[in-house]
């Protein structure tokens, strides 16, 4: 039923009902500005991501979505941009807004992670995930355990400091988990790699939350995190390498059993 409903409001038949409520009497009573803008760019990509809108299908005009989501037209002009700027949709003049392919999105914009994740993700998309991170992270384990400074083993161990206090079971041992896996791309000394970092941790963020939806995570995870950090900061390349591998396969077990 959500989906038929998000697809009469956004997609090509006109839409009848609002999703965000009116306040007042006038549309410059409904708020503005980024939050506003953020709020409609999330409701949008959330349907496009889940496949309640599908890739080829035309947004309604601007005027009408602007009237059914409840908010000015310029709002609802910002937050196509955010997602043109995704590679979620595309606008030409008289051809209207039309949502790309997949193949074109940026599937690492942390904003797409969120959107996935909001609901039940594809697990395709989970899989994949999951292969960029065997590839990516062990490399980066061993470039980071040759390459370090004190810096980077400052940061490492305030990071494992901080998910042994507060476990993944809260936001702040998530937050801690993000800047460990940040420290390692970070003492890789790779620029490149650096990029990826607000991508991968958005993942491993998203990804913890996910498995922890229905019950508490399976096993304590935290260990695993240990032996690469430890690694690392003794300078032990290998270690590092497989210690990262095993901790992304075990990982993916996890993540596989929460979603059946």
């Amino acid at each position: 039923m959500k989906r038929t409903r998000e697809k009469r409001e956004l997609g090509d038949d006109n839409p009848d009902e609002g999703i965000f409520p009116a306040s007042g009497s006038g549309r410059s009573e409904r708020g503005t500005g980024r939050r506003l803008r953020g709020a409609v760019a999330h409701y949008l990509g959330t349907a496009i991501v889940s496949g309640a809108i599908q890739p080829g299908e035309r947004l309604t005009g601007e005027v009408d979505n602007s009237a059914a989501l409840n908010v000015s037209r310029s709002a609802y002009r910002e937050a196509v941009q955010v997602l043109a700027a995704k590679g979620l949709v595309e606008s030409r003049t008289k051809a209207g807004t039309r949502v790309l392919p997949r193949s074109r999105w940026n599937l690492l914009d942390p904003d797409v992670l969120a959107w996935a994740f909001s609901g039940e993700p594809d697990i395709g998309y989970v899989r994949d995930l999951f292969e960029l991170r065997a590839i990516v992270e062990p490399a980066a384990a061993r470039l980071a355990a040759e390459r370090r400074d004190k810096a980077d083993i400052r940061a490492l161990r305030e990071a494992l400091t901080g998910m042994r206090r507060h476990t993944l079971a809260t936001e702040a041992g998530r937050a801690a988990d993000r800047d460990f896996h940040d420290a390692i791309l970070r003492a890789s000394r790779n620029d490149v790699l650096i990029t990826l970092s607000a991508s991968i941790g958005a993942a491993v963020s998203w990804t913890t939350q996910f498995k922890q939806r229905v019950r508490a995570l399976p096993r304590d995870p935290v260990p695993d995190h240990v032996r690469v950090g430890d690694a690392i900061i003794a300078g032990d390349a290998d270690e590092a390498e497989a210690a990262m591998r095993i901790l992304v396969e075990l990982a993916l077990q996890d993540t596989s059993s929460s979603m059946g």
